[in-house]
Formats: structure tokens, sequence, C-alpha cells
């Protein structure tokens, strides 16, 4: 499973259809609809990603 941000293979299977990459510490999970990418917070929460939140790049 490559990762939607980053295009990077270092993915791994957190849950059903969910998957966090190692490059860029996202998490995004697979869905009928598409994909939702998730950023983790400081204290283990996800939020949705924004990607014009400079703290990824």
């Amino acid at each position: 499973m490559n990762c939607p941000i980053c295009g990077g293979k270092s993915t791994g299977r957190v849950g059903q259809d969910q998957y966090y990459c190692w490059n860029c510490c996202v998490e995004f999970r697979l869905n009928k609809e598409g994909v939702q990418i998730f950023e983790l917070t400081e204290d283990g929460s996800l939020v949705s990603f924004d990607p014009h939140n400079q703290l990824l790049y």
C-alpha cells in the first residue's frame, strides 16, 4: 500500500482499512468514498489532514 501523500511504501496497517505512513506520519483510511487522511496530534488523537499545514513538510 503506497501513501496517498508522499507515495512512499513505508506504510503499515493499523486497523481494518486503516494505514499509517512512517515517512510523512499520517494515517489514512480507505472507504467507498475514497481515501480519508488524518494527522496525529501529540495526544494521539486524529484530526483531518490539512494540506496547508506546514508541519508535515
